[in-house]
């Protein structure tokens, strides 16, 4: 492989973006991209070395989830698959691992960190949230990101060009990482966020209150007996909340609020498009 550098990061919407910034500044020929496609703020990751901690993972994304998360979500083939591009890298290649200040990525750092832990390849580490924010923030026009694939290819070809300032990884600083991998991995929970430089497991109820405050801060449309549709209200969250947690998980906890009694519903809960909700009453 002529790869003499592979860049590790989270999401399809950031790989997009990543892959026409690299094309921008003519880097495609020498720069792999390996993308980690899931969202490891949520769900399990008890165990997830193992097939049994996998099929846990995929189990509970298949029970909870119903946006974008199918039938055919196998925890199994994306392991698997992450595991067969780590060890294509190249002995020689420097592996950017890009990450920000969410559960998401911080969690993929400790992940891939680990993973390649015992090879012998450079680890830069580099947050293109925070490069951008550096570069084009001003006092009248600023945009704080909550993750990286929100950043727009054209600033972020920008941080590209700065990736000779990351931080290097040394042999310490990847047997924390991995150390903070395998205490998550640890863990039962299904839910992460990042605060003061640190993931924490949280409980899977932590954002019901955060939501049924978005939800009386809402005002319904006419007409419609006080109901106001699900999407609104995640998308008033997103909106809203310091923390990337995505929509799929807000969605996930508003169907646990109605099977609670909390919440009232019309409509069918197949997809939050399909469905309204209210406090219930009396």
């Amino acid at each position: 492989m002529r790869d003499t550098n592979v860049h590790l990061l989270c999401g399809d919407s950031f790989g997009g973006s990543m892959k026409q910034a690299m094309k921008g500044v003519g880097w495609t020929d020498t720069h792999k991209l390996i993308i980690l496609r899931e969202n490891y703020a949520i769900g399990p990751l008890e165990q997830l070395d193992t097939p049994v901690g996998r099929k846990l993972r995929s189990d509970w994304f298949r029970q909870n989830i119903t946006e974008n998360y199918n039938v055919s979500y196998d925890c199994e083939e994306e392991y698997t698959e992450l595991l067969d591009n780590l060890e294509q890298i190249p002995e020689q290649a420097k592996v950017v691992i890009w990450t920000s200040g969410n559960a998401c990525e911080q969690t993929a750092l400790r992940l891939t960190a680990h993973l390649l832990g015992n090879r012998q390849n450079e680890l830069i580490m580099i947050d293109a949230c925070a490069i951008c924010e550096e570069l084009f923030n001003r006092p009248d026009a600023f945009i704080n990101y909550c993750h990286s694939g929100e950043i727009p290819s054209d600033k972020l070809r920008e941080a590209l060009l700065r990736i000779d300032e990351g931080s290097r990884l040394s042999a310490g600083d990847i047997t924390r990482v991995s150390q903070d991998w395998l205490t998550i991995s640890g863990q039962s929970g299904v839910l992460r966020i990042w605060q003061e430089d640190a993931l924490l497991e949280v409980p899977a109820d932590y954002y019901d209150g955060y939501l049924l405050e978005k939800l009386d801060s809402l005002t319904p449309p006419p007409g419609e007996d006080g109901f106001l549709k699900s999407a609104r209200l995640v998308g008033e969250a997103i909106g809203y909340c310091e923390q990337y947690v995505g929509d799929t998980y807000f969605e996930h906890r508003v169907r646990e609020l109605i099977y609670s009694g909390v919440l009232e519903i019309k409509g069918v809960p197949t997809a939050m498009r399909f469905y309204s909700i209210r406090r219930k009453k009396g």
